[in-house]
């Protein structure tokens, strides 16, 4: 109850402050709304995600404005949610936009990209930074709209079926592997393989791919990655933070009274918070029952990490070259995230390190 009076008054403070009780009520129509997910239910705390958005933006108008989440497949498969929203099968969908690079790499940049921003220069290019903006008018183009609906965190390496000791290991691996961390690995030999959440198991069990990454322990346990697989590598070059979104049928949505949008803005900016936190709390748990099984944990070795980053310089250099969008938006946020980076290396970066040594310390 608390945190519904919470939110509530942010959605008045959010610019519907002192609007009388019978404008809002003609301004509060019955609205329903289909919501396809990417994600399967088994991995409840991204198809979850979905699921407390839509409680959020109900609660925030009083049951008057319902979204109805359906997994991946139940309406259409997980990988087509952009397409179905774009041509109005559903109003709305939750999945993640580096899903879709297939149709314009820039869709990566904003969700997650390789060597890019972690989860808090994400958030504070999103919300100060000009992100939002940027955003926004390249997904008009593409007839949606989307809001930031859920940060995974750090993402991890993958799980691979032989030990990577250098780049040739790489080399006709047949790989699972999101965004355009596939063309860059393909750059040094890998097969890419973009599969559906759902559909990353019977791959792997079957030996349709050799190697996966997806999210992380709490994620990937939940999916059975370590059932077939036991070498699980760090750290998440491809994605150091990826952001999924609520994506919104451009048409559908501005016919909403702004009493919704603003539900559905605050709605996908709490849903944010709280998955990340969810991971932050879970992921240590799973990590540790892996282990338990048996999981070899392994740090990608140095001379890997400089050869895949050697060619996603490559990459981008190409890509900032012949396509405007993407160039516009990855050189803001280069320039963002070099500022960033600058500041986190004396602040935060720094007590991690310390609260490493000091428990190193304790521990003897």
């Amino acid at each position: 109850m608390k945190r519904r009076v919470f939110l509530k008054s942010a959605l008045a403070l959010g610019g519907t402050a002192a609007i009388a009780a019978p404008a809002i009520a003609q301004s509060a129509p019955q609205i329903r709304w289909r919501m396809t997910s990417s994600f399967p239910k088994s991995v409840d705390i991204t198809f979850g995600a979905g699921e407390y958005f839509a409680k959020l933006v109900s609660d925030l108008t009083d049951g008057k404005f319902v979204i109805q989440q359906f997994a991946a497949g139940e309406i259409v498969p997980g990988l087509q949610a952009l397409d179905a929203v774009q041509s109005g099968t559903v109003e709305a969908a939750y999945t993640g936009l580096l899903f879709y690079v297939g149709k314009d790499p820039t869709y990566s940049l904003t969700s997650s990209a390789p060597f890019m921003m972690n989860p808090r220069a994400q958030n504070a290019w999103y919300y100060h930074g000009g992100g939002m903006t940027m955003t926004h008018e390249f997904l008009r183009k593409q007839k949606v709209v989307a809001y930031p609906c859920g940060n995974t965190g750090m993402q991890w390496g993958g799980w691979f079926k032989k030990e990577i000791k250098t780049v040739d290991d790489l080399r006709g691996l047949k790989m699972r592997i999101a965004g355009l961390a596939g063309n860059i690995a393909s750059r040094l030999g890998v097969v890419p393989q973009q599969i559906a959440p759902g559909d990353i198991y019977p791959a792997l069990e079957r030996g349709a791919i050799d190697a996966v990454e997806y999210i992380g322990p709490y994620d990937d346990e939940k999916l059975g990655f370590h059932k077939v697989v036991q070498r699980y590598y760090s750290p998440g070059w491809q994605e150091g933070g990826t952001i999924f979104h609520g994506v919104f049928n451009l048409e559908k949505f501005n016919e909403l009274p702004p009493l919704y949008k603003k539900a559905i803005e605050i709605a996908s900016q709490a849903t944010t918070l709280d998955m990340l936190a969810h991971y932050d709390a879970k992921n240590p748990e799973a990590l540790q029952r892996l282990i338990s099984q048996g999981v070899q944990v392994s740090l990608f070795p140095n001379e890997v990490l400089m050869k895949i980053f050697e060619e996603t310089e490559g990459f981008y250099k190409g890509l900032v070259g012949s396509n405007p969008e993407f160039a516009t938006m990855f050189n803001h946020q280069r320039e963002f995230m070099k500022k960033s980076n600058m500041y986190q290396q004396v602040a935060d970066f720094q007590y991690d390190l310390m609260m490493f040594r000091t428990k190193r310390i304790v521990s003897q």
